[in-house]
């Protein structure tokens, strides 16, 4: 495979199980493919001293509240974290390198930085890929609560989560189990390219959408979907051999798909240009 080195590295990290996928790694690995300068390390030994910061403060009965109050107190008043209300869909704040520097981003990016701090101070806790709208929730049997770190931190308990479900949505949604179900690193790094995907897209910057589509598709090598809109972005560059390919094999796996018709027309467009 004809990678660039941040892809090798990224590539490297996901072929670990998903207990050994150093999260911020591979996330930083994503940056890297947008700034080619960025210095992995760098980034890491920030994590860390913000870790170690956040030890100092911390009393020797760690109640998860308490805890997770400390945590706020330090990311959200002392270094002044907070989500882009303002510009959401910035794609800076989809990169982790960003988020750290700039202390803006969005649910899924502050989580991770969440996350990673939580790890380094041994404190377990695990993402939660509600629709919409990212959460983090302490590893504890029986805790039952979560924490939107968009929100500086806030504090859910699960009829919280589906009043948050209808704020994202604009009506009433039943919280479903596995809406609050924790997700694995792979998940997470996926529903970060996804949030590019959908960026660049809109935008009209389709090689970085691709790209993004690429990475997806290193971590679930078989999502449909993901070579469906690859393969779309192929036809919209003219690169029929790719395009179809990728539309081919969509169609193989998805015969009964409600846009097979659609599909089938791309298909036969490019098969008139040969």
């Amino acid at each position: 495979m004809n990678f660039s080195q941040a892809r090798q590295r990224f590539y490297q990290e996901i072929n670990h199980s998903n207990q050994q996928i150093d999260l911020a790694k591979a996330a930083l690995y994503i940056a890297q493919e947008q700034f080619p300068e960025l210095e992995a390390e760098d980034y890491l030994n920030a994590l860390d001293e913000m870790a170690a910061e956040v030890l100092e403060r911390l009393d020797e009965e760690r109640y998860p509240l308490r805890v997770i109050q400390t945590l706020n107190q330090y990311l959200f008043e002392d270094l002044e974290f907070r989500g882009n209300d303002s510009n959401y869909y910035d794609p800076n704040n989809s990169y982790l390198n960003q988020v750290i520097d700039r202390r803006t981003g969005i649910p899924i990016t502050l989580s991770v930085v969440y996350l990673e701090i939580a790890k380094r101070i041994n404190f377990p806790m695990v993402g939660i890929g509600m629709p919409g709208h990212f959460l983090i929730r302490p590893e504890f049997e029986g805790v039952g609560i979560y924490v939107d770190v968009f929100n500086r931190g806030e504090v859910l308990f699960p009829e919280d989560c589906e009043a948050k479900l209808a704020e994202v949505y604009g009506q009433r949604v039943k919280l479903r189990p596995q809406f609050l179900s924790p997700v694995t690193s792979r998940q997470i790094l996926a529903r970060m390219l996804t949030n590019l995907k959908v960026i660049y897209m809109n935008a009209g910057e389709i090689l970085k959408a691709v790209s993004a589509i690429e990475r997806i598709l290193l971590l679930f090598p078989e999502a449909p979907n993901e070579r469906r809109d690859r393969g779309i972005l192929y036809y919209q560059l003219e690169r029929w051999t790719e395009a179809r390919q990728d539309l081919e094999n969509y169609l193989k796996n998805q015969p009964q798909a409600q846009d097979a018709v659609i599909i089938r027309q791309l298909l036969a467009r490019m098969n008139s240009n040969r």
